[in-house]
């Protein structure tokens, strides 16, 4: 990638970090729903460490998902409400690598605490030591693919007003492979046996995500502003 590439992504990262900063509440919202749903599973199920150890995959990569729909809303519209949208897509600039260094940044907000997080919520559902290099791991790339479909997503629908059901409702279910993947290589590790194919899975989704996600948030966006 040439260096004015990089630096482009550099300083679109910055503006938005930033701009995170002022309003850290909604930055949080998903971070705590995502502790929240994890607690509130053994008081709800059963406090027995083996019952626990048993759903704990499905509840980790459930409240993941659920969490990174939150932001997801605020990704891009601030921007449209505002003309920023409009002055880049007739910046000159590549409009793709800017949607993509923001949803890199989404990630990094919305994606990296959960997976930071990722072992305490696996010590307290009983996972045990060894699995947790795969939870990280397989959160890690979940989150990233998760992230990159949400901002398509939320470029279909940035247009629409309270878009937020209809940005679910496309979505969720393009989600569900990440989560069978995900939710597979941890239920895998905690049995003791390789997670290397569903991680691979998770690999191939994330740089066929990452390549072209960006031309299709570019052209939706574009649809979008033009509109």
């Amino acid at each position: 990638m040439q260096t004015g590439s990089l630096r482009l992504i550099r300083l679109i990262v910055q503006r938005d970090l930033r701009l995170a900063l002022r309003h850290w509440d909604q930055v949080i919202q998903p971070l705590v729903f995502f502790m929240i749903v994890t607690t509130l599973f053994p008081l709800a199920v059963s406090p027995s460490l083996d019952e626990l150890r048993r759903i704990a995959p499905g509840v980790v990569w459930v409240a993941a998902i659920l969490a990174s729909l939150l932001a997801l809303e605020s990704l891009f519209r601030p921007d449209v409400e505002d003309g920023t949208m409009e002055q880049w897509t007739l910046s000159g600039q590549p409009l793709a690598l800017m949607l993509l260094a923001k949803t890199l940044t989404h990630w990094v907000l919305a994606g990296l605490p959960i997976v930071l997080l990722a072992p305490f919520v696996g010590y307290a559902l009983g996972m045990s030591h060894e699995a947790w290099p795969v939870l990280i791991a397989s959160l890690a790339l979940g989150t990233g693919s998760l992230s990159m479909l949400g901002a398509i997503g939320a470029a279909l629908t940035v247009g629409v007003r309270r878009g937020s059901v209809l940005l679910a409702l496309l979505v969720l279910p393009l989600e569900v492979p990440i989560l069978i993947f995900g939710a597979r290589a941890v239920d895998l590790a905690m049995h003791g046996e390789s997670a290397a194919g569903p991680l691979n899975l998770l690999v191939a989704a994330l740089l066929l995500f990452v390549s072209l996600g960006p031309l299709a948030m570019s052209a939706a966006m574009r649809v979008s502003v033009e509109s």
